[in-house]
């Protein structure tokens, strides 16, 4: 069940820190003089990426929970995330100046000037061809930046502890928190360490001390009120996740908001990431969340758009994670991102002849024009590969290239990543219902029907192997509130206040608009678009005998008379439909055939379109 879960999360913030409020915090005390060993550093071309080395097996980002079970590797990686938060915010190998390559405080990093009516922005690339692939770079100077600390640190154990964590730290890369793995009985997608504790013990050179969790927040040394000109952000010295209260500059974070938010948003999550493994074969609409008209209403969601649904749960209302520019500096914007990159090579594998195409850039960055024409090799700014030129988009193509891989997605077979793609995101689907339990080891009990207070025959779901998938595509102006914004789908009566809305048990899905305070200069109206699956929802209102089947015959009426929607302002307000300009509410189904065996992924039909919601 939902809520004891969260209550238990709540009840531990709370035992961790008190009230959750960050007492200003400590780093952890080496014991020496460390200034000698920051004067040795080599950065004169602080963002020149090279592959990491390795010896034999390229070394794998670890899933963070899978991360936290490795000591010497767990930790490395809090000890070195804790020395880049508490180094002088000018240096720019310091957690302020990478995560401020991003958007914020909207500055030069490694001499890559902003082009002449560009200052205000990052060099992000957003709405983007180029945004999967601009990100891995960027990842791969955070991991580089990161593992340098890693390996001094390691040097400094006690001679009888030093080979081990030497050892660890010769294969480090930075983890990755899969959000749309269904987590472990009693526990959270929300790690507890992620937000359920102000303060970390760490046994590290110096032995044990009870340190800031790097995970938990990032407090800056100082805030510059001038680099987050947005109320109230120019008064929190410490980034905030649904800060609460929501507009005092003594708001404190909302962990268990944002832990009950990604639980009740699972569902959703999946099943749209299960759908963009399977549908969505050609890149140009995968990648990135910018409408492209097409007829048949196929390809209306994209891994961006998605990215923003995340974004937007994790920030909560008026949280960094929630505003583009300020987004980075959460800890757990990395995380996030890792994981956003291994879906990338996942989704390679499987779709291995569709890759970046030429587009028109629709919005600015640092270095890039609107209307400036993008394409594969085009310059990854501000992340160079030599002295002289950039990375682009062929030349970051193989994941490998930066010296990391993914376990899955490491051997490049294509039958292995799909079975383990139906293995992780089909807990809410009828995608793999016709895999038998004999010969599918990765058969599960289905969420829905574990929920459910009825039983479901496969005969309401399933017809000659295959099943009826219902999908809001919904579309809408990016930047018309000037601000982060989220849009609800509910079947049946909707609660009056949108404080209930994330959590109220007939929610059957929300779309994420990840925009906050424009900085894009000459950004203008930009629609997008994503989705909000219907199935799984559906699904669980069969089985308690609300609705006789999945079928359009039952489905498209129910839909028209029990289905609604409302929209909330990134500060928590509602917002009145005729105020999100361009936006459409379109509901269409496709008949789907369950995969046959686990090597298969689901095949789509054609898609019918049945109303309009708005």
């Amino acid at each position: 069940m939902l809520w004891p879960k969260i209550l238990v999360f709540t009840c531990l913030v709370l035992l961790q820190s008190g009230s959750a409020v960050s007492l200003g915090g400590r780093g952890y005390d080496y014991g020496r003089d460390l200034e000698p060993t920051l004067l040795r550093r080599e950065d004169d071309q602080n963002s020149l990426v090279q592959p990491i080395p390795y010896n034999d097996t390229i070394p794998l980002r670890l899933e963070i929970r899978d991360l936290k079970n490795h000591n010497e590797t767990w930790t490395l990686y809090i000890l070195a995330m804790s020395w880049m938060q508490w180094m002088n915010q000018s240096d720019p190998l310091s957690w302020y100046s990478v995560t401020g390559i991003h958007g914020a405080p909207f500055a030069d990093y490694g001499g890559v000037k902003a082009v002449p009516g560009n200052k205000a922005n990052g060099y992000c690339t957003h709405v983007s061809n180029l945004f999967p692939t601009w990100h891995r770079p960027y990842l791969a100077l955070y991991e580089q930046t990161i593992y340098k600390f890693v390996q001094m640190i390691a040097s400094w154990f006690p001679p009888d502890r030093r080979e081990a964590y030497q050892k660890a730290a010769a294969t480090f890369r930075i983890p990755y928190w899969d959000w749309a793995l269904k987590p472990a009985p009693g526990e959270s997608v929300w790690p507890m360490f992620l937000g359920g504790m102000v303060n970390i013990e760490i046994d590290g050179p110096n032995g044990v001390q009870n340190i800031s969790n790097p995970l938990y927040s990032y407090t800056f040394k100082p805030l510059n009120s001038s680099d987050f000109d947005q109320f109230p952000f120019m008064y929190w010295n410490e980034t905030k996740r649904r800060p609460q209260p929501q507009q005092s500059a003594n708001a404190t974070s909302d962990n268990g908001w944002v832990a009950q938010a990604l639980d009740s948003h699972l569902s959703s999550i999946q099943q749209r990431l299960y759908t963009l493994f399977s549908n969505y074969k050609d890149y140009a609409t995968w990648s990135n969340e910018a409408w492209i008209t097409d007829v048949n209403n196929a390809s209306t969601d994209s891994i961006e758009s998605l990215h923003d649904t995340i974004h937007l749960a994790c920030g909560g209302n008026y949280g960094h994670m929630a505003i583009i520019a300020y987004s980075s500096f959460d800890p757990v914007f990395f995380l996030h991102h890792a994981n956003l990159d291994r879906l990338f090579a996942m989704w390679q594998v499987v779709h291995n002849d569709s890759y970046v195409e030429s587009m028109k850039a629709i919005l600015p960055t640092r270095t890039i024009y609107i209307g400036d024409v993008q394409d594969a090799r085009s310059d990854l700014t501000p992340f160079y590969r030599n002295e002289t030129s950039f990375w682009n988009s062929d030349q970051v193509r193989d994941h490998k290239v930066f010296g990391y891989s993914y376990a899955d997605a490491a051997s490049g077979n294509r039958s292995e990543v799909i079975a383990t793609i139906n293995k992780l995101y089909t807990d809410f689907s009828p995608a793999t219902m016709n895999l038998s339990a004999t010969r599918r080891p990765l058969s599960r009990e289905m969420s829905w029907k574990a929920s459910s207070s009825g039983s479901l025959p496969v005969e309401l779901i399933m017809n000659d192997g295959q099943y009826q998938e219902w999908i809001a595509n919904i579309r809408v102006n990016k930047h018309t509130l000037n601000a982060s914004f989220n849009i609800y789908l509910f079947l049946g009566e909707i609660p009056e206040s949108p404080s209930e809305w994330d959590f109220a048990s007939n929610m059957a899905g929300t779309l994420g608009i990840f925009a906050g305070p424009q900085h894009h200069a000459g950004a203008g109206q930009q629609k997008v678009s994503g989705t909000v699956p219907l199935t799984s929802a559906l699904m669980g209102i069969v089985a308690s005998g609300g609705l006789a089947s999945l079928d359009p015959r039952h489905t498209d009426p129910f839909l028209r008379q029990n289905l609604g929607f409302r929209i909330k302002h990134n500060n928590g307000s509602m917002v009145a439909p005729t105020d999100a300009d361009g936006l459409s509410i379109s509901i269409v189904s496709s008949s789907v055939k369950s995969a046959a065996n686990e090597h298969e992924l689901a095949r789509w039909c054609d898609v019918t379109s049945h109303f309009d919601l708005y």
